[in-house]
Parts: structure tokens; C-alpha cells; sequence
């Protein structure tokens, strides 16, 4: 497939470009400075685009099969994520492009309570912002005029193993028998890659865990 990963030089959106130039994907790395892709490939092409900006969206999406948003505001600019989100639809939607996947947030997924993870006493006060901002982006997406999927990570995403065994759960917290909810940051760029060919979660959110 042809797929242009936005956010491509973050811990996430680069683990999700080795793991499409891995699979031979024809991958577009659509950054913001191009010197900070340091990753090579014969499927890896680099494009300078702004995700704020639609019309640069709708240019450097022209031509793929899907589009990938890996884009997180930096600390204190959680904001930024809701114009991000607007101008990517804005400029997906001119593009032809028909399919978006999100790297979302786990503040949203519920617990086994029912409770939001956000919303628990646990959570952390200084990330709320960015939970909460990704959580209103969350309901952009769900009322697209484009067909999306909505990726939350585990509880705790962090680099690890590529592993290629995880657990698939829809809205609520995928967590393991102590209770814990984690995945590697490369196990979750194959759970995304997978769903990339596979399309199972059109339209709808999942997550992934041990």
C-alpha cells in the first residue's frame, strides 16, 4: 500500500515507518524538517509538510491510499492537537485520500468500572491536558465525512520489543492479570500496520495490549 505518515519523527511515528518500510510498504514521511528523518529505505520517500496547515495536508496526501497521524503537541501546546486534527480532515478530504488512522490516547478507554482512565484518581494531573485534548479529537473523528480508525495505546507506551503478540480490545483498557496495561511502542506499530491492510475497525476505535 501507499500510506503518508504525518508525525513521522516521534518516538510512535517512527516505529510506525520501520514498520511499513518492514512490510514493503511504499511509505511518504511527511515532516515538518527532514533532516530529522534519519530513517533510509528504498520504500521511504521524505516530504516537508505542515499538519496545521490544510492546504500542505491535501498536497502531500494526494495520490496515497491512507493516512496515517502520528502528530502530538508538544507539552503546553495540547491545543495544537484540535487545530491539527480539523486541518488534517480539512485537507484529506480534498485530497481523495479515503481512510485516516489515528494514533490516539488511552485517557478515553474505560476502565473496569466503566470509569474514563482520565477520569480515575490514578491518572496523572500533568498529562490531562493532552488526554482531555485527545479525547475531543477522538469525536472529531467520529463524526468525519471520511472513513477513520481511532488506535489507543495501553495505559503505558514506551520503546520495547517487537514482539508481534499483543491483545485487541474496542473501548475499554486492555490490562493484564495484575492488572497492569502496557505495549511497546514497536508491538503497537505492527496492531496498527496490521489494521492498516486488515480494515477491521473502520469507523470505530480499538486498542492494544499485553
Amino acid at each position: 500500500m501507499k500510506v503518508i505518515i504525518f508525525g513521522a519523527t516521534g518516538t510512535i511515528g517512527h516505529a510506525l515507518v520501520r514498520e511499513a518500510i518492514k512490510r514493503k510498504h511504499e511509505v511518504t514521511a511527511a515532516v515538518r524538517n527532514p533532516q530529522r528523518m534519519t530513517e533510509q529505505s528504498e520504500y521511504l520517500t521524505v516530504v516537508q509538510a505542515d499538519i496545521l496547515n490544510p492546504n500542505s495536508v491535501t498536497e502531500a496526501a494526494a495520490g496515497h491510499d491512507a493516512i496515517i497521524s502520528a502528530y502530538g503537541p508538544t507539552f503546553g501546546a495540547e491545543e495544537e492537537l484540535l487545530e491539527a486534527t480539523r486541518s488534517l480532515l480539512e485537507g484529506t478530504g480534498r485530497s481523495g485520500v479515503g481512510r485516516i488512522l489515528v494514533v490516539g490516547g488511552a485517557g478515553s478507554l474505560k476502565t473496569e468500572n466503566g470509569e474514563r482512565l482520565m477520569d480515575t484518581a490514578e491518572f496523572p494531573e500533568e498529562i490531562k491536558p493532552l488526554a482531555a485534548a485527545r479525547a475531543e479529537a477522538f469525536e472529531l473523528y467520529r463524526t468525519a465525512d471520511v472513513d477513520w480508525t481511532y488506535c489507543s495505546p495501553a495505559g503505558m507506551i514506551e520503546p520495547g520489543k517487537r514482539t508481534g503478540h499483543f491483545r485487541i480490545g474496542l473501548d475499554h483498557l486492555v490490562v493484564d492479570e495484575l492488572g497492569h496495561s502496557r505495549i511497546s511502542v514497536e508491538d503497537y506499530a505492527v496492531a496498527l500496520m496490521d489494521e492498516l491492510v486488515a480494515g477491521e475497525f473502520v469507523n470505530s476505535r480499538f486498542t492494544v495490549g499485553y
